[in-house]
């Protein structure tokens, strides 16, 4: 039997979707600002703000010379806005430390500001074709199906996943990096959280969970809430401010959000968090 690899690799190779940064033009820029816009958010919320995104700041530098709250603005309803902040902050570091270049080494990624394990190894696989494992939580699902025999991964990556990850590396760097985003649309698109399309798997013959009739997970999942909750609070205050030409007083902000303390926890913890910026007496805007 061939292995696991060349089997997804193959798979890849007929289903692939085409994304802007997956093709052999895409600066390493664009493959950097879409990890950080994909954390958490679906292809298809991003693929229109990475485009207007990439249209306007072509470059870090270009990023770099704008003011945050344009980044927020440009960041729009994708959630969390605090990427935005971290990006633009990466952008900044990138224009003062590596001469307006996306660096290449993974330690060198890892030092950007917002760059974790996962975005350092995306980024230099994908943009720069080395040989790193790439553990966001699709390959993780897709590995933990596959031979572990769990329905999901747990809450973080462990030492033995990582290792399983690294022991399936193919050893030339360029296949390694091309078998990291064939996984990782494997989970995507078949190996589904809520529902697996186990009939149109590559590797479902051999797939440890399936054979053991599919179980389901052990232990309860996290799940997150939104309606009632600070996130959402949030983000209607960050969208008041976004669709103004100028501040904003403090009364608008009180219709969108009817309850009084959790309004002003919320207000208070965007302005702690650098999204948003008191300009007068009761006046707020974006940074």
């Amino acid at each position: 039997m061939t292995t696991l690899p060349d089997r997804v690799l193959t798979w890849y190779d007929q289903h692939a979707r085409e994304l802007p940064w997956r093709s052999e033009s895409a600066s390493a820029w664009s493959v950097l600002v879409s990890e950080f816009m994909l954390q958490q958010t679906p292809v298809s919320r991003v693929l229109p703000v990475h485009q207007a995104w990439m249209a306007r700041w072509p470059a870090p530098a270009d990023l770099a010379a704008a003011g945050v709250g344009d980044a927020l603005r440009s960041w729009g309803r994708l959630g969390y806005p605090r990427r935005a902040l971290r990006l633009h902050a990466a952008a900044t570091a990138i224009v003062l430390e590596h001469c307006g270049d996306v660096p290449t080494s993974l330690e060198a990624l890892r030092s950007l500001p917002g760059v974790g394990d996962y975005t350092a190894a995306a980024v230099a696989s994908f943009a720069f074709g080395q040989r790193h494992a790439v553990l966001d939580t699709n390959v993780r699902r897709v590995l933990a199906r596959h031979r572990s025999g769990s329905a999901y991964p747990g809450s973080g990556v462990t030492v033995a996943e990582r290792r399983l990850a690294e022991s399936l590396l193919p050893p030339s760097p360029a296949r390694a990096a091309r078998w990291g985003v064939a996984v990782m649309e494997l989970g995507a698109l078949v190996c589904t959280a809520a529902a697996p399309r186990c009939e149109a798997c590559p590797v479902a013959a051999d797939c440890v969970w399936r054979l053991a009739g599919s179980p389901a997970h052990v232990g309860t999942r996290r799940r997150q809430a939104w309606t009632g909750t600070d996130r959402q609070c949030r983000g209607r205050l960050l969208a008041v401010l976004r669709d103004a030409t100028g501040p904003v007083p403090r009364t608008l902000l009180e219709q969108v959000w009817p309850d009084a303390a959790q309004r002003d926890r919320c207000l208070a913890s965007l302005v702690t968090d650098g999204l948003v910026a008191p300009v007068g007496d009761n006046l707020f805007a974006l940074p």
